[in-house]
């Protein structure tokens, strides 16, 4: 007879009561560091972002630099060469009129070049300041005409002495035809020059610029600008024929120094102003040679230099 195996009896738990088996809402397990799939805590992600947030910055900064620069380099133009210069200067030399290097000086001198009128007494008449009771006052008629140039805002006039000697009034004619009359302030005889003052002024009154002649050479251009026989103001242009020249005038004056220049001149010219191709004043138109009887210009024309004209006038320096 088979005898019942004998086990050992553990306690047994008594159940629980219905109710307290019942599901219900479970306390969540903290996730474990070692755990896969497990972040770090909240307060390490935060220090890590907190280190990490300048360098996104930085990158973030490079990177519109970066695009930047690539862009501006799609956009920009390319550098101008030197032959792309020369071929858009030759371009403009064979498709435009440009005016002269002559036209461009003249424009410069000409609001400051003057007509300077020598007057007197027309023949017949009675003379000024000896009026008779209702008869008109005698009439004064131009005997002369030469040029100036001003050389001051306030109405200085540098000129030829012979220009104004011996006349009874002085009138000059500005660029923008304003009429003034004028007084002699001073004479250079040895170099034919004077200096008159306008009794009134233009609006706007415009000063030439003086330069030395120490830098002219022969064949430099120059240009003259004045008023031969009353006509103008007109412009002829030459070169510079020689320096330091001499010229004896008909008084047997000796007049050393002087400017010799091919550019045309004739009477009424006288004082007016010989130019550089800036426009700048570098002498005073004072006479032309010519060995016949003729007083026309045949090629030569002396001009005294501004250095003479400021050594003996007073002229503003240049």
């Amino acid at each position: 007879m088979k005898r019942a195996a004998l086990y050992s009896q553990m306690p047994v738990a008594p159940a629980a009561p219905a109710e307290a088996q019942a599901p219900g809402p479970q306390p969540a397990t903290p996730a474990l560091a070692h755990e896969p799939g497990a972040g770090p805590p909240t307060g390490a992600r935060l220090r890590t972002w907190r280190a990490l947030w300048p360098w996104a910055v930085l990158v973030l900064l490079l990177a519109t630099w970066a695009a930047w620069g690539w862009s501006a380099r799609q956009s920009a133009p390319p550098a101008l060469t030197q032959k792309d210069i020369d071929a858009a200067v030759l371009h403009s030399l064979a498709t435009q009129d440009l005016p002269s290097r002559a036209a461009r000086a003249a424009a410069v001198i000409a609001p400051s070049v003057v007509r300077v009128g020598h007057l007197g007494s027309a023949p017949g008449r009675e003379s000024p300041g000896r009026e008779r009771p209702g008869r008109a006052a005698p009439a004064e008629r131009e005997n002369g005409v030469g040029s100036g140039v001003v050389i001051s805002e306030d109405g200085l006039i540098l000129t030829n002495l012979h220009v104004v000697q011996g006349a009874s009034s002085l009138r000059v004619t500005f660029a923008d035809g304003f009429e003034s009359a004028a007084q002699i302030v001073s004479v250079q005889p040895d170099n034919d020059l004077a200096v008159l003052r306008a009794l009134q002024l233009p609006d706007d009154l415009q000063p030439a610029t003086l330069a030395g002649s120490g830098r002219l050479q022969p064949g430099d251009e120059v240009v003259a600008v004045g008023f031969p026989f009353g006509i103008g103001p007109s412009v002829s242009a030459g070169v510079v024929s020689g320096l330091n020249r001499e010229f004896r005038t008909e008084d047997r004056t000796l007049m050393r120094g002087l400017i010799q220049a091919d550019a045309a001149a004739n009477p009424g010219n006288s004082g007016g102003p010989l130019v550089n191709m800036a426009g700048e004043v570098v002498g005073i138109v004072t006479a032309i040679l010519n060995p016949t009887p003729a007083r026309t210009f045949i090629g030569i024309v002396f001009a005294a230099t501004i250095e003479s004209a400021s050594a003996g006038l007073g002229v503003p320096p240049f």
